[in-house]
């Protein structure tokens, strides 16, 4: 063991000082690996660490906001919250009463939806009568429910990092424990996606209603860029924010987030990573024991909508007393396609840092602007998605003289081939970047559930260095010829106003 530890912190070592070396070979590295599939389809893949007695581990599901229901937009994200809530066992303090009280919730939520549905028409006496009754049954249901259950327990044993995060992408659960508590998160993680109980649902929902206020509605820079994806995407559900529409929001009931759970969270739609100080052999035997109890279900289809093919330039303003935005975002193929690289140079060269073209030109020396920045995969990568340029032009400067020099700069890479020099620098900062990810027990877990997922095997993240070596000026160029265009190319201001 201790012989191992030595030689994998070697093969770390060496990854970090290898960033610059071309083709970097990870088959060392790639030998750590083990993977199983279980019948009902579940991915498991284990990377081992001996390095410290702890572990780290992901539950990625392939679900995200792309996959939300018409009608019930950020399903999803309201999804994430409910599976801290507990199971038949974990969490209630009388699952009989409970389950009859959230009955009652959900019976008179069904009325007083109806009612609400009525707009105009509706009676507002009736409305009123249906509301209090309703927030009494939350109330009462609430009494058996124990906050935070699911966590407190993890903690106790040493849990850290207890997370959850949901993309328009995937949704994945995070945690790092004593590796010896493998068999208490097997049992406790399938637990709750076998049996859960999707309890303080309506009040979660609140919870979720202020988040949008919040994140989304009361914060301008939010709201422009929410307005520039919904005005980019005319069809594909890109263009509907991770948290849902208000409106939808407001209408979700424990049915519908029921039916949301059962068709994606099942064993083929799934993956779990965990990387660190662990047995595979036993991993793989926990998880057979644990989540072998799902049954089969097909995989879900991924979404059939194709965003058709933008023809000419669009543009959305808004007004706010605010600080003004200027933002523009062109679409770009999935994260998998062979140009995928190559538009992540493109953002790093632009705008990826305080050493990036525009930086240096609007901020440090031009000093029009306060701040910039250059995304690709936004706000997914799945999928055609986009890579969009933000920039906060400074005190006394427009939103125009940001767009002017923005577009100046992406004519350039058009023109003009970029240097070797700097396309070499691209190539260490991304290098290091990805191999920075790697260090981390949670990192690896992430990055190989993730290239399962994208790309069809884990294997693949082994060759991603060799992805960025691959990319040279002409590719560049050719890139930001064919992508970056005026035709494809979405602008959102935020223009400042008085109050």
């Amino acid at each position: 063991m201790k012989g191992n530890s030595v030689r994998l912190f070697t093969i770390v070592g060496v990854m970090l000082l290898a960033t610059t070396a071309f083709g970097f070979d990870f088959s060392i590295l790639e030998e750590t690996v083990s993977e199983h599939t279980l019948d009902n389809g579940l991915k498991i893949i284990v990377m081992e660490r001996h390095e410290a007695p702890v572990a780290s581990f992901v539950t990625f599901v392939n679900v995200g906001g792309v996959d939300d229901p018409k009608e019930y937009t950020g399903m999803a994200h309201m999804f994430e919250h409910m599976a801290f809530k507990g199971t038949t066992t974990l969490g209630t303090t009388d699952l009989d009463a409970e389950l009859k009280a959230m009955a009652v919730e959900d019976s008179i939520w069904a009325l007083l939806r109806a009612e609400k549905k009525k707009g105009l028409l509706a009676d507002s006496a009736r409305l009123a009568e249906l509301q209090q009754a309703f927030d009494d049954a939350i109330d009462a249901a609430n009494e058996y429910a124990v906050d935070n259950a699911f966590d407190h327990i993890l903690e106790k044993e040493g849990g850290t990092g207890i997370n959850a995060g949901t993309g328009k992408d995937q949704t994945s659960y995070i945690i790092s424990l004593p590796s010896n508590k493998l068999e208490l998160w097997m049992m406790m993680e399938s637990e709750r996606f076998i049996n859960p109980v999707l309890r303080q649902m309506y009040r979660e929902r609140n919870v979720i209603t202020e988040e949008r206020l919040q994140v989304l509605e009361n914060n301008p820079i939010m709201r422009t860029i929410d307005a520039m994806a919904s005005t980019a995407f005319s069809a594909h559900p890109y263009g509907i924010s991770i948290v849902g529409h208000m409106s939808d929001i407001k209408n979700y009931n424990r049915k519908t987030a029921a039916d949301f759970y059962a068709r994606y969270y099942i064993p083929s739609n799934m993956i779990l990573a965990i990387v660190g100080d662990v047995n595979p052999k036993e991993v793989f035997k926990l998880a057979k024991k644990y989540w072998g109890r799902i049954p089969y279900g097909d995989k879900p289809e991924p979404v059939a909508t194709i965003e058709p093919q933008q023809k000419g330039e669009k543009t959305v303003t808004l007004g706010d007393p605010a600080q003004p935005l200027f933002a523009v975002a062109y679409h770009v193929p999935q994260g998998t396609h062979p140009d995928w690289p190559v538009i992540e140079a493109i953002a790093d060269y632009l705008g990826s840092g305080r050493t990036s073209l525009l930086y240096k030109n609007l901020v440090k020396e031009k000093k029009i602007a306060s701040n910039v920045g250059v995304f690709a995969g936004w706000p997914g990568n799945k999928y055609p998605c986009l890579a969009f340029a933000y920039v906060m032009p400074a005190t006394d400067h427009t939103n125009e003289e940001c767009e002017e020099q923005v577009f100046a700069e992406i004519e350039r890479l058009k023109e003009e081939l970029i240097p070797v020099e700097e396309v070499d620098k691209i190539k260490a900062r991304a290098k290091a970047g990805f191999v920075r990810g790697l260090r981390n027990n949670l990192g690896m877990a992430s990055q190989l559930a993730y290239f399962e997922n994208a790309w069809g095997s884990w294997r693949d993240m082994f060759k991603e260095l060799d992805r960025i070596n691959s990319v040279t000026p002409e590719d560049i160029q050719r890139v930001a010829k064919e992508y970056f265009t005026t035709e494809n190319r979405t602008i959102a201001k935020l223009n400042t106003v008085e109050g």
